[in-house]
C-alpha cells in the first residue's frame, strides 16, 4: 500500500514538474531526479538518464506552443544550444560511465557513484534555489519586443558547454541558468527567453539521452507513463501562464527546492541505510 501511495505522489509530482516548466520555463526539471529516486525507487544513476528523456520530451511540447506564438529565437537557440548539446552527449556517453562504482571509502563509509551524483544534484538545487529566491533588480522588459541581438559568443558558448555538462551529469534541464543568460547576454524579453530556453532544454536533453541508449536496459512503459503526466502538466502550466505571473511563484518554488536539496544531502550523508 505504501508503495502505491508513493507511486501516486510520484505521478502527481510529475504533473507539478510540467506545470512549473510551463509557468516559469525552468526549475521543475530539477525535481525530476528526486521524484524518480525517492518516490519511484529508481536507481540514482539511471534516474539521471531517465530525467533527460522526461525533461526533454516535456520541454519539447512546451516549446511548440511558444514557437507558434513567435516566442522562440531560433538563432539564439542554435548559438547556445550547439555547445550545450555536444557537452551533454559527451558527458552521458563517456564521462558518466567513466565514474567508478565506488568513488570514495572513508572509514567504512562508501560514496557510491549514485550518492556522488545525488550530492552534485543537491548542490545544483541549492544554487538554483538562490537564483529563484533572490529579487530580480533588472528593469522590466517587454514580453514580445525584441531588441537587436548582440551575442557575446565566448561567454554564451562557454555557458552552453557548462550547462550541457551539468545536464549530462545530473539530468536537470538547467533552465534556471539558461534563462538569465538569454536575458542578460542576448537581450531577449522574458517570455521569448522562456520559449527559447525550453527549445534548448528539449534538444540537449533528448540528444543527451541518446548517449544512454545501449548502456542500460530502459523501462519504456514506466518512462513514457511518467512523461505523459509531465506533458499534461506543461499543457496546464502553459495555459495558466496567461493568467498567473510566474515571477511571483519563483521565490516560493525556490524555497521548496532549497529544502529538497538540504534533505538530499542530509539523507545521503547522514541517514543513508
Amino acid at each position: 500500500m505504501r508503495f502505491k501511495t508513493m507511486e501516486m505522489i510520484g505521478y502527481l509530482s510529475a504533473v507539478a514538474i510540467g506545470v512549473s516548466l510551463g509557468l516559469i520555463g525552468g526549475g521543475g526539471s530539477i525535481l525530476t531526479v528526486p521524484v524518480l529516486v525517492y518516490l519511484f525507487g529508481t536507481d540514482a544513476v539511471l534516474a539521471t538518464g531517465y530525467s533527460l528523456f522526461i525533461v526533454g520530451i516535456t520541454s519539447a511540447v512546451g516549446a511548440v506552443g511558444y514557437l507558434r506564438k513567435g516566442l522562440v529565437s531560433v538563432r539564439t537557440a542554435i548559438v547556445f544550444g550547439i555547445p550545450s548539446i555536444i557537452a551533454v552527449f559527451l558527458t552521458r556517453a563517456y564521462l558518466v560511465p567513466a565514474i567508478p562504482a565506488n568513488v570514495l571509502n572513508y572509514h567504512g563509509w562508501i560514496m557510491t557513484k549514485g550518492i556522488l551524483l545525488l550530492l552534485l544534484f543537491a548542490a545544483l538545487m541549492i544554487v538554483a534555489s538562490y537564483s529563484m529566491i533572490k529579487k530580480d533588480t533588472s528593469p522590466p522588459s517587454s514580453d514580445t519586443a525584441l531588441e537587436p541581438l548582440h551575442f557575446n559568443y565566448p561567454v554564451i558558448i562557454a555557458e552552453g558547454a557548462i550547462v550541457g555538462t551539468l545536464t549530462g551529469l545530473v539530468g536537470a534541464g538547467g533552465g534556471f541558468l539558461i534563462i538569465p543568460a538569454l536575458v542578460i547576454w542576448s537581450k531577449l524579453p522574458m517570455k521569448m527567453a522562456i520559449g527559447t530556453s525550453l527549445t534548448i532544454i528539449a534538444a540537449k536533453s533528448l540528444i543527451g539521452f541518446l548517449g544512454e541508449m545501449g548502456e542500460t536496459s530502459i523501462e519504456w512503459t514506466f518512462l513514457l507513463s511518467v512523461s505523459l503526466f509531465a506533458i499534461g502538466g506543461i499543457v496546464i502550466g502553459t495555459a495558466l501562464a496567461k493568467y498567473i505571473d510566474g515571477a511571483r511563484l519563483k521565490p516560493i518554488f525556490g524555497w521548496f527546492i532549497l529544502l529538497v536539496g538540504i534533505y538530499i544531502i542530509a539523507k545521503e550523508l547522514f541517514f543513508a541505510a
